[in-house]
């Protein structure tokens, strides 16, 4: 594996999987980390549906980097075992799709409410994952995501120490940690780094919370892509734009696949790719 592997959340390109593959590969970009898909999210998909979705991307030769899964995105208080039903059903679509790495999240906690109550259920909870997934070869990624158990690079920590297993790792969020007001480097970057196996690239703002083109935020993209790069790190960094509604991307290198696009999400995902592309290219200079 290269030490960086470029995916993305194909669905922020177009619904279509036909679209998703061609856009990709234009960018030469040949994994996707699958959220949804032909306008469904890919999980509620059959598996003999999943089998036919497998064909349309071997025939091209792109690959799963991830599932990119709802899976933990419940609240601590709403009832767990049709949950536990999805993630059973998740891992039967992880074997299908030759997919190590499933991205799950740690329930939202009640507004207003101390998380810590919860760390018990959330432990728990966890514990039945690996359970069902035991024995699979699947690597359960947790995302720090704004207003769930884990959102605060602490609480992620004290997540991985409860379970202590080697089929848990982390996804670095480097958006969410600032819509958290979480300092992203070093504080969040030294206290995880131990832990993280997958990068989620998209970058945002403490002022407002917006999120922007990787680098033009308070991110610290480059800081922490550096660190990794000289810590070893050999793994997906998954394009998560979120540049929804942004306009007046005039400042597209020519040499863009899409610098003739009309604005929209086409164009959005060039930006994105574009911005990781420059932080990349300061970093090996």
């Amino acid at each position: 594996m290269n030490q960086f592997v470029w995916s993305a959340f194909a669905d922020e390109i177009d619904e279509d999987l036909t679209i998703q593959m061609d856009v990709l590969e234009s960018h030469g970009i040949k994994h996707i980390e699958m959220r949804g898909v032909n306008g469904r999210n890919f999980v509620s998909y059959s598996l003999e549906e999943v089998k036919e979705i497998k064909k349309k991307l071997d025939g091209r030769g792109f690959k799963l980097s991830a599932i990119g899964s709802p899976i933990g995105k419940i609240s601590i208080t709403d009832d767990f075992k049709p949950h536990l039903d999805l993630f059973k059903h998740t891992i039967e679509i992880a074997a299908i799709m030759g997919c190590q790495y499933i991205r799950m999240f740690s329930f939202f906690i009640p507004a207003d409410e101390n998380p810590d109550r919860y760390k018990d259920e959330v432990v728990s909870r966890w514990k039945q994952f690996l359970e069902v997934a035991k024995g699979r070869g699947i690597i359960l990624l947790h995302e720090n995501e704004k207003g769930i158990f884990g959102d605060t690079p602490e609480r992620c920590l004290e997540l991985m120490k409860a379970l202590q297993s080697e089929r848990v790792s982390l996804i670095f969020d480097f958006a969410n940690f600032v819509q958290c007001d979480v300092e992203v480097f070093p504080h969040a970057y030294e206290l995880l780094k131990e832990e993280i196996s997958y990068i989620h690239v998209k970058d945002a703002l403490y002022e407002n919370h917006k999120v922007v083109p990787a680098g033009e935020g308070d991110g610290k993209l480059k800081e922490v892509l550096s660190e990794l790069a000289q810590d070893g790190y050999e793994g997906f960094l998954s394009l998560e734009p979120h540049l929804w509604g942004f306009k007046g991307f005039e400042d597209l290198e020519p040499n863009s696949p899409a610098v003739n696009l009309p604005e929209g999400d086409q164009r959005n995902f060039a930006v994105a790719v574009q911005a990781l592309g420059n932080i990349l290219k300061e970093i090996k200079s």
